[in-house]
């Protein structure tokens, strides 16, 4: 049984991605750049004030701020792998995305 038409159309598209098909692509590149470093800057900010949490808990035999201030050290730091490496991670789910 041979292919029909349409079959043979659909398997013919091929689409990229445009860098240069709307005006303000570029600032948009900016303003994400932008953003991940100031989601970066907060999440070693929260790392700080985790960190401070759970020194004070742990000196001061407070075990709910201790759990409060390891929690939030985990959050921050995983808050920042997923800022540092989304770009990555768009990129390698993109390029799975393609093999479908």
């Amino acid at each position: 049984m041979t292919p029909s038409r349409a079959t043979t159309v659909l398997a013919d598209i091929s689409i990229d991605p445009n860098t240069t098909g709307l005006p303000g692509i570029s600032a948009l590149r900016d303003i994400v750049g932008a953003v991940m470093t100031i989601g970066l800057i907060l999440a070693v900010l929260a790392v700080i004030v985790a960190a401070i949490v759970w020194a004070f808990g742990s000196n001061t035999s407070n075990p709910t701020y201790a759990s409060r201030g390891k929690t939030g050290v985990i959050v921050a730091v995983a808050a920042a792998a997923v800022c540092g490496a989304a770009v990555t991670l768009v990129n390698f789910f993109w390029g799975v995305g393609q093999t479908v």
